[in-house]
């Protein structure tokens, strides 16, 4: 009987979420910044997708799946932690560099950039480690064209 109380305890454990992917973890950073303004603008989405296509290899249905699975994990994450830890762990400065230039070109596909877009790409940024001067090198790669 004891035995069926612990094995029950520890269920949730075993039945807790599958490690991060890089792609995972790029796809919930690129929905947050969808998400950071509460409107999901067509243009927007095109971009996030076209991001995924670029940054990938991968087929249009598992696109349309990372799409959807990006946007289920950030809406039930609770800090951006979590991805930028991943991002860390397993990409380099360059690796880094190229999807905050994402998450910009993602902000900017509407040709505006929100405040909370701005504020939530400078922390990504933070989290990623990328220095102040790159955040505004990047931002301004996109905005400029």
């Amino acid at each position: 009987m004891l035995r069926k109380v612990l094995d029950l305890l520890k269920a949730p454990e075993q039945d807790s979420q599958p490690a991060l992917t890089t792609e995972l973890a790029t796809a919930a950073l690129l929905s947050e910044i969808i998400r950071a303004d509460r409107h999901a603008d067509e243009r927007e989405l095109k971009a996030y997708r076209d991001m995924l296509d670029a940054r990938f290899n991968l087929t249009d249905e598992q696109i349309e799946a990372l799409m959807e699975d990006g946007r289920e994990t950030a809406e039930e994450a609770v800090d951006m932690v979590q991805f930028t830890q991943v991002l860390n762990e397993r990409c380099d400065n360059e690796e880094k560099r190229a999807i905050l230039k994402s998450l910009w070109e993602v902000a900017y596909a509407d040709k505006e950039i929100a405040p909370i877009e701005e504020h939530t790409i400078r922390r990504i940024a933070d989290l990623l480690h990328m220095p102040h001067s790159q955040f505004i090198k990047t931002k301004l790669d996109v905005t400029s064209t």
